[in-house]
């Protein structure tokens, strides 16, 4: 048998374990380990959004419901299983009968304590390693599950308050005699993530995300020779990769500066893991499940040092400020002490802190899954407020620039640091360890403001040291042979079109909205007219059948002079805050209105007596690739919220008004399949108090791959999910409204190079159009790939900026893009601009934007699919 030291610990992220290919990967490193002579520990993290499901369930049970989310919760798992070629029914009783008495005790009281919220949240790991451990076995590894609540204790401080004590606990870290002995003949071990006991014997959880934090400590445990944290990304950049896809791979680290990149927002690491590792010298591999070859990020004492570098740009979202301000504090002995006593005592810890004569300015460091009850920030608020005047600001955003002896490139940051003339600086901090430079700004400005400094530091940055590969440059190694766009097949006669263009191709418009209209759970699919409206654009979704969902009276009447014989079914208004006259339009125009607000039944109620519509409810949370296109949440303007049910229902039944369907869409570009089936039960919850209500509309936003490297939406799970909703809800018709996802791909907009001028090292390549024509990258920072179409295939060998003519420095296609040598009349192609590329441009500056031309075909003859027909069996045709 090989000795204690030859443990390595490998956790796996709730991304790596969703689906089977991945498992498949697993038992590979497993066995990779074996045949090195090293004992593999494994530690699991729950599948990707379970235990945020969980926290749901918790809620929903507190107000009588919670079916859905139980529901959803097993269809995972079983799904799961059966990929994997197990039994999940039979594996997974247990716990699902546990998850059920939880609930019903939560119901029953309609409170869940600290304690009882561990115990829910727990069974999220529990389950993936029952699981884990019968895939491994019958794979031929022999296993040993474990209890990791068997394995941690931990350890209570006298005053940490409840929700830390069982939401964000800690744990010893020193070398186990006692368990390594115990484990001696354990050729593979397996166990759960985020998950210990207390000295009661109850469940405690180690905070949000604290699945790394378990697989350090065992690590520290077992004096393992090395831990390796298999993740959804190729390792560290230097910025998130997901966002900025010029972001470099960082080959290597040391504890410090790893330490500053996870704690000021660098999500693939745990802040919490790296201190057990460190105290040991136990070395962190950083590795990418889905493509195991990559070298990742090597965390260890043992690296080279550059000396003063800046290696990484991070942000932190959502944190809360608390300005404290008064003249007593200058001189005045013991004031700090005051003040931070006031936060131990609510159990809220302070993350940055900026100070002057009379001023105290400090960031509420909040632990997600853990945070304070309600009430608590109020109550330290008017303690505060005995002391000092207090005022609180957010949510707010921390930017920071880590890296290796600050002070001394302060200087030389001073280009970069220029970003910040367009900024309110909220707070501005600089530790003496000399690790990171940070300030706080407003959150809307936060993402565009990281993309200029990571422009401007790294512009010149290439492969060398620390720094590794583009993620970009990652992800187009390694991704597989793809069908090219079809464009590279129209290349020649988009070069013989006038520029600035956009430019659409009908048969890649047929294709999408046929993937849609395969999907056999969907009874209706109503193309949103906003993404795009050009006419030969909406003749194609006309011949095909679907119908068309317009904002304004604008769109209705354009719709209706196109097409003026389209019957009336195949016309749904959704209308957001407009006054009493869109509404009798829309009751005039379309066949179904959509209702989002019960204040227009208050001021109108003649309008919509005796009336049917549609109501749109905001399910509380949002999801979309940028803040903008979030469209749920208490933070948006958009839909009814559940609480405000009732009073719909008692203004709906005073008039006469029928609520026939119900409708929610919780934002845009999104690519979890999950989505929409989760729509899809949330809006049957409410089903009982509507008894009339015979459809459900779960909106659009699917996504396209816009980054390089992106996972297309996996549509096969989209369909297999919403069959699930269908097979439980047949008396349901199931209704989609996409724009993006049938119009994008299908758009590019053509532009010419007109200068290419150089700044220092600095290279911007003019084009005849700009924000005017697409505005996305300047309002949302979007992506859109940029190609040199006259020298398509030309090796890359020059990074610029991509930049139009318009009068404002946020003018800016595309940041850093590698390109062949562009030259002056080239033609460049900006990809997936089909959706709100020509709709949302202007004539800024008085200059024209972009025309637009399709690209057509012979159409085949009209056919109109059964399942883009509504049903008339339930009464809606």
């Amino acid at each position: 048998m090989t000795n204690a030291d030859s443990w390595v610990v490998l956790k796996f992220g709730g991304t790596s374990v969703s689906t089977l290919a991945q498992w498949q990967t697993i038992a590979s490193v497993v066995r990779a380990c074996l045949a090195r002579s090293e004992r593999p520990f494994l530690v699991f993290a729950a599948l990707a959004n379970v235990s945020r499901r969980l926290e749901e369930l918790i809620r929903a049970v507190k107000n009588g419901a919670g079916e859905e989310e139980r529901r959803w919760i097993k269809s995972r798992h079983l799904e799961l299983a059966r990929q994997l070629g197990l039994d999940g029914e039979a594996l997974l009783a247990p716990y699902f009968e546990k998850l059920e008495r939880l609930s019903l005790g939560i119901g029953l009281t309609a409170e869940s304590s600290p304690a009882t919220r561990a115990r829910v949240l727990a069974i999220g790991e529990l389950l993936i390693s029952r699981l884990a451990a019968a895939y491994l076995d019958r794979q031929g590894l022999s296993t040993t599950w474990l209890d990791a609540r068997t394995l941690l204790r931990s350890v209570e401080t006298a005053r940490a308050v409840p929700h830390r004590r069982y939401l964000a606990a800690s744990c010893a870290a020193e070398p186990d005699t006692d368990l390594q002995r115990r484990l001696h003949t354990v050729q593979v071990a397996l166990t759960q993530g985020f998950i210990a006991s207390n000295d009661r014997e109850q469940t405690v959880l180690l905070g949000w995300g604290g699945s790394d934090t378990s697989a350090a400590y065992f690590a520290a445990k077992l004096e393992a020779r090395r831990l390796e944290i298999w993740t959804d990304v190729p390792g560290m950049f230097t910025a998130d990769p997901r966002r900025i896809p010029a972001a470099r791979l960082l080959r290597y680290l040391d504890y410090e500066e790893a330490q500053e990149l996870a704690s000021t927002g660098a999500e693939v690491l745990h802040p919490r893991c790296l201190d057990p590792l460190r105290a040991q010298g136990i070395p962190l591999h950083l590795r990418y499940t889905d493509q195991p070859e990559t070298p990742g990020t090597l965390i260890s004492d043992a690296v080279p040092g550059h000396g003063a570098q800046v290696k990484a740009i991070s942000m932190r979202t959502g944190l809360i400020l608390i300005a404290m301000e008064t003249p007593r504090m200058w001189h005045q002995v013991g004031f700090l002490a005051q003040v931070f006593a006031a936060f131990e005592r609510f159990g809220l810890s302070v993350g940055l802190v900026a100070t002057s004569e009379t001023n105290v300015t400090v960031s509420i460091d909040s632990v997600r899954g853990a945070e304070p009850e309600s009430g608590t920030v109020a109550a330290l608020m008017a303690r505060l407020g005995s002391l000092c005047e207090t005022r609180m600001i957010g949510p707010c955003t921390s930017v920071s620039l880590v890296g290796r002896q600050l002070r001394s490139v302060l200087h030389e940051l001073g280009p970069a640091l220029q970003v910040l003339e367009e900024q309110q600086v909220l707070l501005v901090t600089q530790a003496a360890s000399d690790l990171n430079f940070t300030f706080v700004v407003q959150g809307q400005h936060a993402e565009r403001l990281v993309s200029k400094l990571h422009a401007h530091v790294f512009a010149t940055v290439g492969a060398q040291g620390p720094f590794g590969p583009t993620y970009r440059e990652l992800q187009e190694a390694e991704r597989p042979a793809v069908t090219s766009p079809w464009w590279h097949a129209r290349r020649a006669d988009l070069l013989r079109l006038p520029t600035p263009a956009y430019v659409y191709d009908a048969a890649t418009l047929r294709g999408s909205a046929q993937r849609l209209l395969n999907i056999k759970a969907i009874d209706r699919c109503f193309y949103a007219v906003k993404a795009c409206s050009h006419r030969q654009v909406l003749d194609v979704f006309y011949r095909l059948g679907l119908g068309f969902e317009c904002v304004s009276p604008g769109e209705l009447d354009y719709v209706r002079a196109l097409y003026p014989d389209l019957e009336s079914t195949r016309i749904l208004f959704t209308p957001n805050l407009v006054p009493r006259q869109e509404y009798v339009a829309g009751f005039a125009h379309a066949g179904f209105v959509t209702l989002d607000s019960v204040r227009p039944l208050e001021l109108w109620p003649e309008v919509f007596e005796s009336r049917e519509v549609i109501v749109r409810v905001d399910p509380g949370h949002g999801q979309g690739h940028h803040r903008h296109v979030r469209t749920a949440g208490a933070q948006t303007k958009f839909g009814v919220s559940p609480d405000a049910l009732p009073r719909l229902r008692q203004l709906a039944r005073s008039i006469g008004l029928r609520i026939i369907g119900l409708h929610a869409h919780v934002g845009s570009g999104i690519l979890a399949p999950e989505t929409w089936s989760e729509t899809a039960f949330f809006l049957s919850s409410l089903v009982d108090s509507f008894p009339e209500v015979r459809l459900v509309n779960i909106g659009g936003g699917l996504g396209v791959p816009e980054l390089p490297g992106t996972r297309p939406l996996d549509l096969e799970a989209l369909s297999h999910n919403l069959e699930q909703f269908k097979s439980a809800h047949t008396e349901l018709a199931l209704w989609m409204e996409p724009g993006r996802y049938l119009v994008a791909e299908a758009g590019i907009l053509l532009v010419r190079v007109t200068q290419v001028k150089r700044k220092g090292a600095h290279c911007y390549i003019g084009v005849d159009t700009g924000m005017n024509s697409l505005i996305r990258p300047a309002l949302y920072g979007s992506y859109h790939a940029i190609e040199n179409l006259t020298r398509l295939g030309a090796p890359a060998v020059m990074t610029a900026d991509v930049v139009g003519p318009i009068c404002e420095t946020g003018d800016i296609l595309g940041r850093g893009r590698r390109l062949p040598k562009t030259r002056e009349g080239d033609v460049l192609l900006i990809a997936t601009a089909g959706a709100y590329g020509h709709v949302m441009s202007s004539s800024y500056n008085h200059r024209a934007p972009a025309s637009e031309i399709v690209l057509t075909e012979p159409e085949p003859a009209r056919v109109l699919p059964d399942n883009a027909r509504l049903k008339t069996r339930r009464g809606l045709a």
